[in-house]
């Protein structure tokens, strides 16, 4: 048995591709409210950004999610963070890194991480209305990005949103 198969158990599947129905789940979010991706869908795609605090990836990934979703807010799509910390870890990280998206805990169990089976942050997937994935990146990648606002301008019938700003200098990659 890997060290992964013995903190995540037996991987009965792979990551949901794109194309693919998107694992429903059900969290507390920060201030003790509730998320379920099923309820969230109704009201149009969502985008779940899968992250820990301590990952210096999703520290430099998340303030580009927030860029986006300040740019789409309200626009029928939303975001949310699936933090796999506890509350007051992850409300200090949103404050360190600005982000204003709402926030779901995933379980001591890490229930809604294992059924999407990744072993690295931060991971996001674009859910839509259906409940199928349409975008699923791992880590950081400036295209990646792109490619999300793009494919979030292409759901929402308008041109994609600017994620990096011509001023910025934003490697390639990075990995999670």
């Amino acid at each position: 048995m890997t060290m992964l198969e013995h903190f995540w158990g037996k991987r009965k599947s792979a990551q949901p591709d794109v194309g693919e129905p998107a694992p429903d789940f059900a969290l507390t979010t920060l201030g003790g409210g509730s998320f379920a991706l099923s309820e969230e869908l109704r009201n149009g795609p969502v985008v779940i950004a899968f992250f820990k605090i301590t990952c210096s990836t999703c520290q430099f990934t998340f303030p580009f999610l927030e860029r986006m979703y300040r740019a789409y807010q309200h626009k029928l799509v939303s975001f949310w963070g699936i933090s796999q910390d506890d509350e007051e870890k992850s409300r200090i990280f949103c404050e360190r890194f600005g982000v204003t998206f709402p926030i779901a805990l995933d379980d001591a169990s890490f229930s809604a991480s294992k059924k999407y089976h990744f072993t690295n942050v931060p991971t996001f997937l674009l859910i839509d209305r259906e409940g199928k994935v349409r975008f699923r990146q791992c880590g950081f990648s400036r295209a990646g990005l792109i490619q999300l606002s793009e494919e979030i301008g292409r759901l929402l019938e308008r041109p994609p949103a600017m994620v990096f700003l011509a001023s910025e200098m934003v490697p390639e990659l990075k990995p999670g």
